[in-house]
């Protein structure tokens, strides 16, 4: 049985509430948007009293084979006090880069309909050549960005 619409539709939202009530659980004081209209998921005022902003962007166990990390067609300009936090269920991992990081490690579609927007691409894949077992891997480039919590922002 395929993944219903519903649960596509809304598996963004839920990972987004999931991540924030993780964030609060760290003892961060977040704030949700009431609009959505910039890219903006929440926001999150740090102890030194200054605000930044984030926007969450997760991938399901449901995607196809090997882009458990791709995350495509972002459109972003460099923004001050501006985070992504990507999440991969399948490959059960978090990244959080700042904007100008996220400008450092993207690739820029240069023609089609997504020219301008940006794609990052956090695992690779690989097949066992014994086995023939194939299975994703996250790429070691990006560890730098890779957390188990949100220290960053506190």
């Amino acid at each position: 049985m395929g993944v219903s619409f519903r649960h596509s539709a809304g598996f963004g939202k839920r990972m987004e509430y999931n991540l924030v009530g993780k964030m609060l659980m760290e003892g961060l004081d977040v704030y949700l948007p009431l609009v959505d209209d910039h890219g903006v998921d929440c926001v999150i005022k740090k102890e030194d009293g200054t605000f930044i902003e984030i926007q969450i962007k997760a991938r399901s166990n449901e995607v196809t084979f090997g882009d458990a990390g791709l995350f495509a067609a972002i459109t972003h300009d460099l923004t001050p006090n501006f985070y992504f936090v990507f999440y991969s269920e399948r490959l059960d991992s978090m990244w959080i880069l700042s904007s100008e990081e996220f400008l450092q490690e993207c690739v820029t579609n240069k023609t089609g309909k997504n020219a301008g927007k940006r794609s990052i691409w956090f695992n690779g894949r690989r097949t066992d050549k014994n086995t023939g077992e194939k299975s994703e891997y996250c790429f070691e480039r990006f560890d730098k960005y890779r957390c188990t919590d949100f220290s960053r922002f506190h």
